[in-house]
């Protein structure tokens, strides 16, 4: 199964990423200003990860790729590690979209 680590960065701000059930960080978030803001970011990453269409699959300057999680309102929720090929991006989308909904949050700020 997996878990949504909660961390605080070194400026005050909480992030989360989504660890895979083998512990491999398959989507990390922006940094929010407030704990409760980032309890947000991850209900939203559950509301929206089951919607393919949320997912805007990228290619960067160097030929890796990588994908972007984004909501309704075409913010974006969170991002991915770099990906050699397009298969590889496309398991981390699955198991973005298998572990997304039942992962526990593991806050590691308190």
């Amino acid at each position: 199964m997996g878990k949504y680590l909660v961390t605080k960065r070194v400026n005050g701000e909480f992030q989360f990423s989504l660890k895979a059930g083998n512990g491999q960080a398959i989507l990390a978030s922006e940094g929010y200003t407030t704990k409760a803001a980032c309890e947000n970011g991850i209900e939203s990453v559950r509301k929206n990860a089951q919607d393919d269409s949320r997912f805007d699959r990228k290619e960067s300057s160097n030929g890796k790729h990588y994908f972007n999680l984004k909501a309704g309102n075409n913010q974006i929720i969170g991002n991915s590690e770099m990906y050699e090929s397009v298969a590889a991006r496309e398991n981390g989308i699955e198991s973005v979209k298998k572990n997304a909904l039942d992962a526990v949050i593991e806050d590691q700020t308190a």
